[in-house]
């Protein structure tokens, strides 16, 4: 059946010509009965509007293929473990204190996440970690927070449709691939 646009809101109707523009986009049939076109706007936007506890507009779920896989996150965090490896090296044996690597990643995570939104591993496999609400740099605190999850190693591992685990819904991040 060919839609139409039978009652829709001219221009020229007084007091309703803000919904023009959208209404000549939509397409209206018998399904949405006898309703004025700005009414089924309305509605429309009540129910596709998501938001968080704090009211916050939350992204549309993404596409399986604009979120990078499982390999590119997992590459950026052996590239990181072993930079932490060497790096805990200096000050402790870290084959003896298994607390000295573990310390190393969450203070490299909370200061690269932080302020650059990648970690070297990261950079190298052209993934970031940026804000579920804005799609900016997560701060510094929350970046501590989400690589002390991650130390957890559980949290990673319970992911939810968007790929985003416990530690990244914690914190509020998301992994996104870099915009080439």
């Amino acid at each position: 059946m060919k839609p139409s646009l039978r009652g829709a809101v001219s221009p020229d109707a007084p007091g309703r010509g803000q919904c023009a523009s959208v209404v000549k986009l939509a397409r209206l049939g018998p399904f949405f009965g006898r309703r004025s076109a700005c009414s089924r706007l309305r509605h429309w936007l009540v129910l596709s509007a998501v938001t968080t506890s704090a009211d916050q507009p939350v992204p549309p779920r993404s596409d399986v293929s604009a979120s990078p896989g499982l390999g590119p996150r997992f590459g950026a965090l052996v590239i990181d473990w072993v930079l932490c490896i060497l790096v805990a090296s200096i000050f402790a044996d870290p084959f003896h204190d298994g607390w000295a690597p573990v310390l190393v990643l969450v203070v490299e995570y909370g200061f690269f996440i932080g302020l650059f939104a990648q970690t070297p591993g990261m950079y190298l496999t052209r993934v970031r970690c940026v804000s579920w609400t804005s799609g900016g740099r997560i701060g510094v605190l929350r970046a501590l927070l989400r690589g002390v999850l991650l130390a957890l190693v559980i949290p990673a591992l319970i992911m939810d449709a968007d790929r985003r685990g416990l530690h990244d819904r914690a914190a509020g991040s998301v992994i996104a691939p870099v915009a080439r």
